[in-house]
């Protein structure tokens, strides 16, 4: 008998995201980082539920006929292994089966949840299909695997798998809920449309807004899950007021996104990924003869990374001191050549030249199959001297914390939720890059300065001594061993312990 205070923790774990075995956005970080540390407290007990895209799934996913093989028979469902760390085991799912119920299936929504989904379009349809396919596939393997008795909980990740959480909601009420939004989707939106987010915030309804801005259906759905999950939780204290603003239900716990050190080589072999990594980075640029040596100095790699948000990921920013950082570099006959890459997929191939500073715009999914680079995203990011993360929206923002994991020292803002981490943990990095990561205070009114303190940062920072930037580059890989899912994770099992305990009360 476990005593009443003692936290309870899960014999099963069912998990579903669009991005699972399907390489996205930042969630497949979350996921795939994360999966370690699960499989290392329950062994195989781990079972993620994502969507199957055929021969672009088979990148990431390893079919096995041995796991569940009668329900796998029965359920028309392919489980196999994810390719990451902890090699969990994943169950992929089609969904067209079900289209012709779709009517039959908002309408139930409507009625037991309240979800509106009259005004769906786009994506809609397919992500909400795909959840309730999952939904349907969790119930039949818990009972498959005869779990009725067991402490069960499954996790749904943004609104896209909202539908698999309703499912288990109204057909295994026994399965713990957990939804997390990593971002809202009125929150991104507002401040995708140019709206002052911050500004006005307290003035927003999410009702309202998701009216005005077409995003009825999918607010309704996230924002019902929300309500109805035993537990509900999101990424930083940023979203968490977002939450409570936006979507009127304050999170039940706030579980930061780590991240897992098995992804970053050590020692000789981190030495060379970098060297190669440079010298690839370089010849794309065909800039790897003599011409690339400035002031008897190698060029000075930079990047910014993530989603095709202009305005939420601060690209406008990062261009913006480029082109002021090439009046500081041209006029300095001691500066090496900076090469500055856009590594976001969809934007337009090209190269802007500004005499010894290039903006290089790479329009792929870095999974190393591009016809670019040919290189894994982390694999590139060892031969970056410095990253730029401006972001005006980022809930958590992991692509700052994979730099510094990967010895790379990073500017980002107060406006990402790993900023204001960062800057909780040290204070000196509201201060500069001294510390290895420099969070500088943006809202919606003071872009120029922004600016203007990203291009000061960039050349402070490029012209240290090499031993100088070193020290930076250590003292930035020390704090991201803070963020490790061995310290995070702690904030999954209380979660974890409030679902099940709710399920206990029969609340």
């Amino acid at each position: 008998m476990k005593k009443m205070n003692e936290p309870v923790q899960p014999d099963y774990i069912f998990e579903t995201s669009w991005e699972v075995c399907n390489h996205v956005g930042g969630i497949y970080t979350v996921l795939s980082t994360r999966a370690a540390t699960m499989q290392d407290e329950h062994p195989d007990h781990v079972v993620f539920f994502g969507p199957d895209w055929g021969e672009h799934s088979d990148i990431y996913f390893a079919q096995d006929d041995s796991l569940f093989p009668g329900w796998q028979r029965i359920h028309n469902a392919r489980v196999g292994r994810w390719k990451i760390p902890g090699s969990p085991i994943a169950v992929l799912l089609r969904w067209e089966g079900i289209a012709a119920q779709k009517d039959a299936i908002y309408g139930w929504a409507w009625e037991k949840f309240g979800v509106q989904s009259h005004a769906a379009y786009g994506d809609y349809d397919e992500s909400c299909l795909f959840g309730y396919a999952a939904g349907q596939a969790m119930e039949s393997l818990y009972h498959y695997l005869h779990l009725e008795q067991k402490n069960v909980v499954m996790h749904s990740n943004e609104w896209q798998t909202a539908f698999a959480l309703f499912y288990i909601k109204d057909h295994c009420p026994k399965i713990g809920t957990l939804f997390t939004t990593h971002a809202t989707s009125i929150g991104r939106s507002i401040a995708g449309n140019h709206k002052p987010l911050y500004d006005q915030f307290n003035y927003y309804n999410g009702d309202q807004m998701a009216y005005e801005l077409n995003m009825v259906s999918k607010h309704s759905a996230e924002k019902q899950a929300a309500h109805h999950a035993d537990c509900f939780t999101t990424v930083s204290d940023l979203t968490a007021r977002e939450c409570k603003q936006l979507l009127d239900k304050q999170p039940d716990i706030v579980t930061p996104n780590g991240f897992e050190p098995d992804f970053v080589p050590v020692g000789k072999d981190y030495t060379a990924q970098r060297k190669a990594s440079k010298m690839i980075l370089l010849r794309s640029q065909h800039a790897d003869g003599k011409d690339a040596v400035v002031a008897g100095q190698p060029p000075f790699l930079l990047c910014i990374a993530g989603r095709h948000e202009w305005k939420n990921k601060g690209l406008d920013v990062f261009v913006d001191s480029m082109r002021m950082l090439s009046d500081h570099v041209n006029s300095d006959v001691f500066a090496p050549r900076v090469i500055a890459y856009v590594l976001v997929p969809y934007l337009e191939h090209s190269t802007l030249e500004m005499g010894k500073v290039t903006v290089v715009f790479v329009p792929y999914y870095l999974n190393g199959r591009d016809p670019e680079l040919g290189e894994t995203y982390y694999n590139l990011l060892c031969g970056m001297d410095l990253t730029v993360f401006p972001s005006y929206y980022e809930p958590w923002g992991y692509t700052p914390l994979e730099s510094i994991a990967f010895h790379v020292p990073t500017i980002t803002t107060s406006l990402s939720g790993f900023g204001v981490w960062a800057a909780g943990e040290n204070a000196k990095c509201l201060q500069g890059l001294a510390e290895g990561v420099y969070v500088i205070r943006r809202n919606d009114s003071n872009y120029e300065q922004v600016v203007h303190k990203v291009c000061d940062a960039v050349y402070s920072f490029m012209r240290l001594s090499g031993k100088e930037q070193d020290v930076v580059r250590k003292k930035a890989w020390k704090l991201s061993q803070k963020a490790e899912w061995k310290h995070f994770f702690a904030y999954y099992r209380e979660a974890y312990n409030i679902a099940l305990r709710k399920v206990e009360k029969g609340q």
